[in-house]
């Protein structure tokens, strides 16, 4: 089985050995996977669909790993008691319901020792929840895929350190480490927001030099992370 850029990041950050939950786990590939390569010994599969979930079971009898990997119905975390994971994957679900899951699921996940997320939106929203609910990021990757980007995270229990804004934004790690995927996106976002944000402030209409100044803030948000990355800011 060979996965996608972005699911191969995803299992890239299971510890191995770990006691393995994947929410939402849609065709299963990722406990297949990893299961497969003998990174886990087990897993846990589970999604609130049963049409999923039933593909998941169709992928893993055809890899004959019925007795490595459960599958279970579950709404988000609901299915899984405590201390039976010790890493739990949230890939491919909106940041809102993430963090949904991760709230509703607060006395379960006290007892996971590492999240691996991978939010499909509101990316900084995920990023303050981690922050103000006694998590931190240890590692973050971005990724360009087919045209599209995405962010995964390793996160472990521990307190955060008070950080800048552009951190929610683009990610500390991600910024620290001069991340090559997100700095060519950062450039290009630039690019296009010194294009478009002047030809906005001179319109005459008032909504419209809004936009403009709104736009202006968005720049030098981006050359701030920018000069974060190539050492002319702290």
């Amino acid at each position: 089985m060979v996965l996608s850029k972005r699911l191969a990041a995803v299992a890239s950050f299971v510890p191995e050995g770990s006691r393995l939950a994947d929410v939402g786990t849609d065709h299963g590939y990722i406990p297949i996977s990893l299961v497969r390569d003998k990174t886990v010994p087990h897993a846990i599969a589970m999604d609130v669909r049963e049409g999923p979930l039933g593909r998941a079971a169709e992928n893993v009898r055809r890899y004959g790993l019925e007795e490595q990997i459960e599958l279970r119905l579950s709404d988000g975390l609901d299915a899984l008691a405590c201390n039976e994971a010790d890493t739990v994957v949230i890939s491919g679900l909106g940041g809102p319901l993430m963090r949904e899951i991760l709230s509703r699921g607060r006395q379960m996940a006290g007892t996971v020792n590492c999240f691996v997320l991978s939010p499909q939106s509101d990316i900084p929203g995920v990023r303050i929840y981690l922050r103000e609910n006694g998590y931190r990021i240890r590692r973050e990757v971005f990724i360009e895929e087919e045209g599209k980007h995405y962010t995964v995270m390793q996160v472990f229990h521990g307190e955060s350190r008070p950080g800048r804004y552009i951190d929610d934004l683009y990610g500390r790690y991600l910024l620290d480490t001069a991340d090559p995927v997100l700095a060519a996106w950062l450039k290009r976002q630039a690019q296009r927001l010194r294009t478009l944000a002047p030809a906005l402030l001179t319109s005459p209409r008032e909504e419209t030099r809004a936009q403009g100044k709104r736009l202006m803030d968005e720049l030098a948000r981006v050359e701030e992370a920018l000069g974060v990355m190539t050492g002319q800011s702290q």
